[in-house]
Protein backbone atom coordinates (compact mmCIF):
# COMPACT_ATOMS: atom_id res chain seq x y z
CA UNK A 1 0.00 0.00 0.00
CA UNK A 2 2.69 2.34 0.97
CA UNK A 3 4.67 1.81 -2.51
CA UNK A 4 1.28 2.50 -4.50
CA UNK A 5 0.84 5.82 -2.53
CA UNK A 6 4.23 6.96 -3.39
CA UNK A 7 3.91 5.90 -6.85
CA UNK A 8 0.47 8.12 -6.53
CA UNK A 9 2.04 10.73 -5.09
CA UNK A 10 4.97 11.02 -7.45
CA UNK A 11 2.54 10.50 -10.64
CA UNK A 12 -0.03 13.37 -9.46
CA UNK A 13 3.06 15.80 -7.89
CA UNK A 14 4.90 15.86 -11.52
CA UNK A 15 1.19 16.22 -13.29
CA UNK A 16 -0.16 19.06 -10.99
CA UNK A 17 3.43 20.70 -11.24
CA UNK A 18 3.03 21.27 -14.88
CA UNK A 19 -1.10 22.27 -14.27
CA UNK A 20 0.36 24.92 -12.00
CA UNK A 21 3.44 26.22 -14.08
CA UNK A 22 0.56 26.43 -16.93
CA UNK A 23 -1.15 28.52 -14.47
CA UNK A 24 1.13 30.64 -13.23
CA UNK A 25 1.44 32.02 -16.85
CA UNK A 26 -2.06 32.72 -17.01
CA UNK A 27 -2.30 35.01 -14.14
CA UNK A 28 0.30 37.04 -12.85
CA UNK A 29 0.02 36.32 -9.13
CA UNK A 30 -1.54 35.17 -6.48
CA UNK A 31 -3.36 37.74 -4.51
CA UNK A 32 -6.69 38.23 -2.81
CA UNK A 33 -8.44 39.69 -6.20
CA UNK A 34 -7.07 37.13 -8.44
CA UNK A 35 -8.39 34.39 -5.74
CA UNK A 36 -11.72 36.49 -5.36
CA UNK A 37 -12.73 35.43 -8.94
CA UNK A 38 -12.35 31.55 -9.01
CA UNK A 39 -15.53 29.73 -9.13
CA UNK A 40 -16.41 27.10 -6.67
CA UNK A 41 -19.94 27.16 -8.39
CA UNK A 42 -21.65 23.35 -9.31
CA UNK A 43 -22.04 23.12 -13.18
CA UNK A 44 -25.95 23.91 -13.24
CA UNK A 45 -26.49 21.29 -15.83
CA UNK A 46 -25.15 18.05 -15.17
CA UNK A 47 -26.69 14.46 -14.50
CA UNK A 48 -27.56 13.49 -11.01
CA UNK A 49 -27.04 9.44 -11.33
CA UNK A 50 -28.98 7.65 -8.89
CA UNK A 51 -26.36 7.06 -6.09
CA UNK A 52 -25.26 10.63 -5.99
CA UNK A 53 -26.69 13.43 -3.96
CA UNK A 54 -26.47 17.17 -4.56
CA UNK A 55 -25.47 19.21 -1.52
CA UNK A 56 -27.23 22.69 -1.22
CA UNK A 57 -24.22 24.64 -1.82
CA UNK A 58 -23.92 22.33 -5.33
CA UNK A 59 -21.20 19.91 -4.45
CA UNK A 60 -21.87 16.50 -5.70
CA UNK A 61 -21.55 13.59 -3.02
CA UNK A 62 -21.34 9.96 -3.56
CA UNK A 63 -21.41 6.76 -1.78
CA UNK A 64 -18.58 3.82 -2.89
CA UNK A 65 -17.90 0.46 -0.91
CA UNK A 66 -14.03 1.83 -0.01
CA UNK A 67 -10.84 4.48 -0.76
CA UNK A 68 -10.15 1.31 -3.45
CA UNK A 69 -13.23 2.33 -5.45
CA UNK A 70 -13.69 6.12 -6.63
CA UNK A 71 -16.24 7.65 -7.63
CA UNK A 72 -18.01 7.89 -10.66
CA UNK A 73 -18.06 11.76 -10.95
CA UNK A 74 -14.41 11.31 -11.58
CA UNK A 75 -15.20 9.39 -15.24
CA UNK A 76 -14.46 12.06 -17.46
CA UNK A 77 -11.90 13.75 -15.09
CA UNK A 78 -8.24 14.14 -15.99
CA UNK A 79 -5.96 11.17 -14.84
CA UNK A 80 -4.02 13.50 -12.52
CA UNK A 81 -7.51 14.75 -10.79
CA UNK A 82 -8.26 10.89 -10.55
CA UNK A 83 -4.46 10.70 -9.35
CA UNK A 84 -5.13 13.05 -6.56
CA UNK A 85 -8.53 11.81 -5.63
CA UNK A 86 -6.87 8.74 -4.91
CA UNK A 87 -3.86 10.06 -2.73
CA UNK A 88 -6.24 11.43 -0.55
CA UNK A 89 -8.48 8.25 0.02
CA UNK A 90 -5.47 6.55 1.03
CA UNK A 91 -4.14 9.58 3.70
CA UNK A 92 -7.31 10.57 4.91
CA UNK A 93 -5.24 10.78 8.40
CA UNK A 94 -2.92 13.13 7.39
CA UNK A 95 -5.36 15.63 5.33
CA UNK A 96 -7.51 15.83 8.36
CA UNK A 97 -5.53 18.47 9.96
CA UNK A 98 -5.02 20.58 7.11
CA UNK A 99 -6.90 22.99 6.53
CA UNK A 100 -8.27 24.62 2.99
CA UNK A 101 -8.06 27.97 1.73
CA UNK A 102 -9.81 27.81 -1.19
CA UNK A 103 -12.68 29.71 1.40
CA UNK A 104 -14.99 26.00 1.53
CA UNK A 105 -15.28 26.72 4.82
CA UNK A 106 -17.90 29.09 4.41
CA UNK A 107 -19.21 27.82 1.37
CA UNK A 108 -19.52 24.38 2.22
CA UNK A 109 -18.79 24.03 5.43
CA UNK A 110 -15.73 21.81 5.29
CA UNK A 111 -13.91 21.46 7.99
CA UNK A 112 -10.46 20.68 6.55
CA UNK A 113 -8.75 19.50 3.16
CA UNK A 114 -9.80 16.38 3.52
CA UNK A 115 -13.37 17.46 3.27
CA UNK A 116 -12.95 19.19 -0.23
CA UNK A 117 -12.66 14.91 -1.69
CA UNK A 118 -14.21 12.93 1.18
CA UNK A 119 -17.29 14.20 3.44
CA UNK A 120 -16.77 11.10 5.35
CA UNK A 121 -15.65 7.54 6.13
CA UNK A 122 -18.27 5.40 7.47
CA UNK A 123 -17.66 2.79 9.93
CA UNK A 124 -18.51 0.02 7.81
CA UNK A 125 -15.36 1.57 5.55
CA UNK A 126 -17.41 3.06 2.92
CA UNK A 127 -16.77 6.71 1.47
CA UNK A 128 -18.96 9.32 1.03
CA UNK A 129 -17.11 11.06 -2.04
CA UNK A 130 -17.32 15.00 -2.64
CA UNK A 131 -16.18 16.76 -5.96
CA UNK A 132 -15.61 20.00 -4.79
CA UNK A 133 -11.74 19.03 -4.82
CA UNK A 134 -12.57 18.73 -9.36
CA UNK A 135 -13.62 22.45 -9.24
CA UNK A 136 -10.30 23.82 -7.27
CA UNK A 137 -6.48 23.74 -8.23
CA UNK A 138 -5.99 25.33 -4.29
CA UNK A 139 -8.01 21.99 -3.01
CA UNK A 140 -5.82 19.70 -5.22
CA UNK A 141 -2.18 21.88 -4.48
CA UNK A 142 -2.85 21.65 -0.82
CA UNK A 143 -3.81 17.64 -0.76
CA UNK A 144 -0.66 17.05 -2.84
CA UNK A 145 1.49 19.11 -1.06
CA UNK A 146 0.43 17.98 2.45
CA UNK A 147 0.98 14.32 1.81
CA UNK A 148 4.19 14.70 -0.13
CA UNK A 149 5.73 16.29 2.89
CA UNK A 150 4.66 13.29 5.19
CA UNK A 151 6.61 11.04 2.57
CA UNK A 152 9.26 13.16 3.23
CA UNK A 153 9.28 12.69 7.00
CA UNK A 154 7.75 15.93 8.23
CA UNK A 155 5.47 15.50 11.27
CA UNK A 156 2.36 16.92 10.81
CA UNK A 157 2.82 20.27 12.93
CA UNK A 158 5.45 21.01 10.13
CA UNK A 159 2.82 20.18 7.62
CA UNK A 160 0.14 22.59 8.55
CA UNK A 161 2.73 25.32 9.58
CA UNK A 162 4.08 25.20 5.84
CA UNK A 163 0.28 25.19 4.70
CA UNK A 164 -0.21 27.58 6.59
CA UNK A 165 2.62 30.10 6.41
CA UNK A 166 2.22 29.27 2.13
CA UNK A 167 -1.85 30.11 2.29
CA UNK A 168 -1.89 32.84 4.40
CA UNK A 169 -1.76 35.60 2.10
CA UNK A 170 -3.84 36.03 -1.19
CA UNK A 171 -6.27 33.17 -0.50
CA UNK A 172 -9.62 32.90 1.31
CA UNK A 173 -10.09 32.23 5.52
CA UNK A 174 -9.04 28.78 6.27
CA UNK A 175 -11.29 26.22 7.49
CA UNK A 176 -11.68 25.84 10.91
CA UNK A 177 -9.25 22.92 11.47
CA UNK A 178 -7.44 22.18 14.60
CA UNK A 179 -3.83 22.46 15.15
CA UNK A 180 -2.20 18.74 15.46
CA UNK A 181 -0.25 18.21 18.57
Amino acid sequence: MKKKLIYLLAAAGLILSACGNEAAKEKPEKDAEAHAGHDHAAPTERKVKEDQTVQPNGDLQEVTASADKLPSFLDDKPEDMRLVYQVAGAATDILEWMPCYCGCGDSAGHKNNLNCFISEVKEDGSVVWDDHGTRCLTCLEIAVDSVKMAKDGKSLKEIRETIDETYKEGFAEPTPTPMPA
